[in-house]
């Protein structure tokens, strides 16, 4: 009763934002419900001159409902239909997620971009946008302000692919008879799955193809979407090494991202589920919801973001996404080339 008490303001606020920018985002796929509840936040608490009694359940929202969505967007993934179809994909995977990373690393040091920007960054960029960095920033316990900065980079470039990639897939010779080449680039250049899915529609549309495509890059974009895994453990990992060398007494077991532990978890029962003969379909409600939690946890981002402050530091992380994204569209097209997909 007390809990609700506490929250119950915060929580309705989000709400009013995210119920309204989920069915926009379903308008407009290409934008989506997270960047519209991010924007739409940031809009509003400018003008709510005290938000004292919103901040509880604001700040529950933001960081206890984002891991409550991870957990579920385990669902939506069955573990043995990703491997089986994305082993043809996994070496481009491997060498888009190294490149981003390694550039965001490299840059961070280069032009002092601070630690956590740089990581979401590079994660969000590397591995599948707005859920990455849901997954990551509690692990590193990055601030609203930072998940804000880095959200934006990330859509910004979602947008740019999902627009631009059609007709770049088209200008550098993808086979238009079948959607296998553009779907592997589609599923490891382009950062967030409503942009992949887009872009992949887009060729489809384009050619002809039925959901060849779309298929295809939703497949690979599943495999990419599995890396959260170990580099979240490797992040928290290296959180806690990091605090004892600096003499202070870290506990591992108090940051370790056990919610991850979950998502795998939840991952492993819809794997089993369908192995039994359970439809997929079953478990689509449950990843639905996974996706309004994201929304409902940005929108309280939003709303816990300093737009000013967010526009005056936004250039170096912009140069960083650039940066990840030219790398990782260029490595995913070398590696199609050496394997003989392109």
């Amino acid at each position: 009763m007390n809990f609700i008490k506490t929250n119950y303001k915060g929580l309705l606020l989000t709400l009013v934002i995210a119920v309204p920018a989920w069915f926009l985002g379903k308008q407009f796929p290409i934008v989506g419900g997270a960047v519209i509840a991010i924007i739409a936040g940031m809009i509003i608490t400018l003008f709510i001159k005290d938000k004292t009694s919103f901040e509880s359940g604001i700040k529950f929202t933001s960081k206890k409902v984002l891991q409550w969505a991870v957990i579920l967007l385990g669902f939506g993934m069955n573990l043995n239909v990703v491997l089986e179809t994305g082993m043809q994909s996994l070496p481009i995977i491997l060498c888009t997620i190294a490149t981003s990373l390694v550039i965001a690393f490299a840059l961070h040091k280069l032009m002092h971009i601070p630690s956590k920007i740089s990581t979401l960054v590079g994660v969000g960029s590397s591995i599948c946008g707005g859920s990455a960095i849901a997954a990551t920033a509690p692990v590193i316990d990055a601030d609203d302000e930072e998940v804000a900065q880095a959200i934006s980079v990330i859509f910004f470039f979602n947008v740019l692919a999902a627009l631009v990639f059609p007709y770049f897939g088209q200008l550098v010779g993808f086979d238009t008879m079948s959607g296998e080449a553009f779907g592997i680039f589609a599923g490891t250049a382009v950062n967030d799955t409503s942009s992949v899915t887009a872009a992949a529609s887009t060729w489809d549309n384009m050619w002809g193809l039925g959901s060849q495509t779309l298929d295809k890059a939703v497949t690979v974009k599943l495999t990419r979407t599995l890396a959260i895994i170990p580099i979240t453990l490797v992040l928290a990992f290296m959180r806690t090494r990091k605090g004892s060398g600096e003499g202070g007494k870290v506990s591992f077991k108090k940051i370790f991202p056990f919610f991850i532990l979950y998502f795998i978890g939840a991952s492993v029962i819809t794997t089993v589920a369908v192995s039994f003969g359970v439809d997929d379909s079953l478990f689509h409600p449950v990843k639905e919801l996974s996706k309004f939690f994201i929304v409902l946890a940005m929108a309280a981002i939003g709303l816990n973001t300093d737009v000013v402050k967010l526009i005056k530091t936004g250039g170096k992380p912009i140069i960083m996404g650039a940066c990840c994204w030219v790398g990782i569209t260029g490595v995913s097209l070398l590696m199609q080339h050496i394997m003989g997909i392109w």
